[in-house]
């Protein structure tokens, strides 16, 4: 049997995988490539396995005044060149977002996740 050709990759490039710790404190850019906040955590659909929000920090100095927010994943593109991730997303958008300051009991409210989804103008990872 043979094996399948594997997957070119540019030395520009990642590798195609990524464990979720490497992606904690990841920094993330708006358009205009300025950082804008780092990944604190990945939110995973059990059932799944997709990764389907952010949890990220933005403003403060050294961790403390941060403001946390949920972000939709779909938001966040890698961008090897940034060694980051890019987001469509404004810092100016981030002071307006659904924050969770340390309230993150937002999973099991669909009312919570969807006032999210409607902030940032995307469909929900469930459907509708």
């Amino acid at each position: 049997m043979t094996q399948p050709a594997a997957t070119p990759y540019s030395a520009s490039s990642s590798k195609p995988l990524i464990e979720s710790n490497r992606v904690e404190g990841t920094p993330v850019y708006d358009p205009t490539g300025k950082h804008v906040g780092s990944i604190r955590h990945l939110v995973i659909e059990k059932i799944s396995g997709r990764v389907v929000y952010v949890v990220m920090t933005f403003g403060g100095f050294l961790g403390m005044r941060a403001h946390t927010h949920v972000i939709p994943w779909d938001k966040l593109k890698y961008d090897t060149k940034l060694g980051g991730y890019r987001t469509d997303i404004t810092e100016a958008q981030l002071r307006g977002a659904p924050a969770v300051d340390g309230d993150e009991d937002i999973w099991p409210d669909r009312k919570r996740e969807k006032e999210v989804h409607d902030y940032w103008d995307t469909p929900p990872y469930w459907g509708i």
